[in-house]
């Protein structure tokens, strides 16, 4: 699976929506499986099976 950038736009509960930044396409996620840290803005670097944070 190759790699992907996203940036955190939404926090609902348990769950996140990772906005894509080259198609802008989104995802749904729980928020169990992000890096510990995570708010609104923040940029994510996906590769294998593994979210790390950007910036």
């Amino acid at each position: 699976m190759e790699p992907h950038d996203y940036e955190v736009i939404k926090i609902e509960g348990e769950y996140a929506t990772l906005k894509e930044t080259d198609s802008g396409d989104e995802l749904f996620i729980a928020l169990f499986l992000l890096p510990d840290g995570v708010d609104i803005g923040t940029k994510l670097h996906y590769e294998a099976l593994t979210y790390e944070i950007t910036g």
